[in-house]
């Protein structure tokens, strides 16, 4: 192939593969903080720590109205440590487009710019300059932003290629490992009756004998509903015993297991438990159900390609790294 078309393929997919750019104040307030200076060298090239509070700033407004304190502090420094080394490695990408002699055409920036003001602006072109100028944004410094997108997606698609086809026995393993993804949960809906033991006031025996009494009872046709409320010492008496929908760990180990073995209409035995009787009824079920293997296929293929593709990208950036001088700050 034509080495000026093999460029032009490979940016077009990029630019292509490109996200719309959500140019808004909101993406790039300036950070309170003003000091500024050298967070990290590669290979002569400067990383501002301006950048990396201007990448981290819609996390940090999240994180700063979440967390306080150390928590807060830590969670700000992790974050930042995270964008720098984004910022690290999309700059070891840059330098390997250039290394590689590829270039970007012209038109296919001049594109882009058009895209976005037609996405974000729809189609204004004066509005579009006036927000870059409110963020001390100028023309050039937004093109070339966008240029080192389109640079960074070109090469990513040039170095990363992974397989388009899963073999039937990756697909067979992931689905053996992993049903539980593939299974929606199950819940019951359940009613129950607490009567407490009483035993500090020695009337354990009193309190049990009263919970047979009241499982006789519902034997013999009494309603389930009925004797919650008449009975019950706990926060659903009033509800008649309804807890709703129930899921797995929502209950204590003990009661989950007869709950969820307990057939539909069913009534359990009385079950003791940490100085309490309960006596329980499911009155439905639903969930449980696992996909079958046929019908899972496209999302475990789907996911495996990903992964591959992930750790393809990983290796790549880590040769990059490894033939790098990289310094932080």
């Amino acid at each position: 192939m034509n080495p000026m078309m093999r460029i032009f393929l490979l940016v077009a997919a990029a630019v292509l593969a490109l996200p719309s750019f959500p140019l808004c104040h909101a993406a790039y307030a300036a950070q309170p903080e003003v000091v500024d200076g050298i967070a990290a060298v590669v290979n002569g090239d400067v990383i501002t720590f301006s950048q990396v509070r201007q990448l981290v700033q819609p996390r940090e407004k999240l994180i700063r109205s979440q967390a306080t304190g150390e928590e807060l502090a830590n969670q700000i420094r992790a974050v930042r440590q995270a964008a720098l080394k984004d910022l690290i490695d999309r700059q070891l990408i840059i330098q390997a487009f250039r290394q590689d002699k590829l270039q970007i055409p012209e038109h296919f920036v001049e594109q882009r710019m058009k895209d976005i003001i037609l996405e974000n602006f729809g189609g204004d072109r004066n509005t579009f300059i006036k927000t870059l100028e409110a963020q001390n944004y100028t023309i050039g410094e937004f093109k070339k932003m966008e240029t080192e997108k389109i640079m960074v997606q070109a090469m990513r698609s040039k170095n990363i290629k992974s397989t388009t086809v899963v073999s039937p026995e990756k697909v067979k393993e992931y689905y053996a490992k992993h049903r539980e993804e593939f299974t929606n949960k199950e819940q019951i809906k359940l009613r129950m009756i607490m009567i407490p033991a009483h035993a500090d006031e020695g009337q354990a025996s009193a309190q049990k004998a009263m919970a047979e009494e009241i499982l006789g009872k519902i034997a013999n046709g009494a309603e389930f509903e009925r004797m919650a409320q008449i009975y019950s010492e706990d926060s659903t008496r009033d509800q008649g015993g309804d807890w709703g929908w129930v899921e797995r760990k929502t209950l204590a180990a003990p009661l989950e297991k007869v709950a969820f073995n307990l057939p539909t209409g069913k009534i359990s035995n009385i079950i003791e438990l940490g100085g309490n009787y309960y006596i329980m009824k499911v009155e439905e079920r639903k969930g449980g159900v696992t996909r079958s293997m046929a019908d899972a296929r496209p999302d475990i293929e789907k996911k495996l390609l990903q992964e591959e593709a992930q750790q393809l990208h990983e290796r790549w950036l880590t040769s990059l790294r490894s033939k790098a001088y990289i310094r932080t700050f």
